[in-house]
Order: C-alpha cells, then sequence, then structure tokens
C-alpha cells in the first residue's frame, strides 16, 4: 500500500507559493535566499530517491515538465524525477507531455485511494498547493514533512486552508543550514 508524503518549503507565517521565484508572486524566490547547507540537499535528495512516484498539481506538474526533461546533474537528481512514475490531479491537463505520467481526474478521493492502493511505496506531493490542500481536507496524508524557512513574507498562499482541526504527531525535527527547520509529522 502507498503512503502520502507531502513535502513543502514553508515560510515562518506559513506561506508556500513560489518558493523558487517561477510564478511572478511578489516574494518569489524566497528559499534561494536562504541557504539550506549539505544537510539540506541531501535530505530533498533522499526523499526524492525514496519515492516510487510522485503526485502533482497541474500547475506544479506543468512547471515540472518544463524544467526536467532537458536537466541534468551529477547527483541524480534529474535522472530520478525523469524516470519515475508520475501522477498528475487534474480536471484540465488531457495530454501530458512529461514521460510516465498519468492523469486522474475523476473523483478525488476515490482516485488518491486507489492510487494508493496501486503504488507500494512512498508517493511523493512536493508543492501542488491545491492538491495539497485537498489531501489535508480529506485524510489522505500519510506524513508530512515541512522544510520550514526562517523568513515572514506576511502575504500568499498558505499551505493549510480552512479544513478544520487535523491532529498530528511531531516524528522528527532538525535544523539544517542557515537555521531551517525540517519538520516531520504524522496523522496522531
Amino acid at each position: 500500500m502507498g503512503k502520502i508524503v507531502v513535502t513543502e518549503f514553508v515560510s515562518l507565517d506559513g506561506v508556500m507559493e513560489d518558493p523558487g521565484g517561477a510564478e511572478s508572486f511578489e516574494h518569489g524566490g524566497w528559499t534561494f535566499e536562504i541557504d539550506r547547507g549539505e544537510e539540506g540537499d541531501r535530505f530533498k535528495l533522499g526523499e526524492l530517491e525514496e519515492a516510487e512516484a510522485q503526485l502533482l498539481g497541474r500547475k506544479t506538474y506543468e512547471g515540472f515538465a518544463a524544467a526536467w526533461p532537458t536537466m541534468e546533474d551529477e547527483a541524480g537528481f534529474a535522472e530520478k524525477m525523469n524516470s519515475m512514475p508520475k501522477y498528475v490531479y487534474s480536471t484540465t491537463l488531457e495530454d501530458p507531455s512529461w514521460n510516465n505520467t498519468t492523469v486522474l481526474s475523476g473523483d478525488f478521493a476515490a482516485d488518491i485511494r486507489k492510487l494508493k492502493d496501486e503504488v507500494d511505496g512512498v508517493i511523493l506531493v512536493a508543492g501542488s498547493a491545491t492538491l495539497a490542500q485537498g489531501l489535508v481536507d480529506n485524510d489522505l496524508v500519510d506524513e508530512l514533512r515541512l522544510m520550514v524557512f526562517p523568513v515572514v513574507l506576511g502575504s500568499g498562499k498558505r499551505l493549510f486552508g480552512a479544513s478544520g482541526k487535523k491532529p498530528l504527531t511531531l516524528t522528527d525535527a532538525k535544523t539544517v543550514g542557515a537555521g531551517i527547520q525540517i519538520l516531520t509529522y504524522e496523522r496522531a
């Protein structure tokens, strides 16, 4: 059975919008301003290496699909990104261009439960704000990993919406780079 792991870059005030700077958000690219260090880089690579598949929302998928197919790196990050199975939940995407991509567009919760039954191992969700919020709202997240950057942005899309109370258990916490906290939670 698959395990949904949502991994997000967030600011201290909970903003997750445009951490890489590709979306024209006024604070876009905020994660590049703070060094996550070698340990932070290893953490992100380790997440990808442990994943059997990725689950993405349409906007994140389109950004990744535009960038990753032409990337190369010594660490093997690009090779893994390009070769692993990718699932996109979207009601508008019809013809995905990135190899190994399947579009899910039916009943949200039922499609995700079916995916969890079909994939054995970690199904990694990166970015994908609307998708991540839907997963939290429907109690489909098995593990939540937050890389909390020591910056307050004051505005922007936040990870948690109005889904109501969701008890979590902190299972790991560490500091990397220039004061970035990596917090790992499971459902309580």
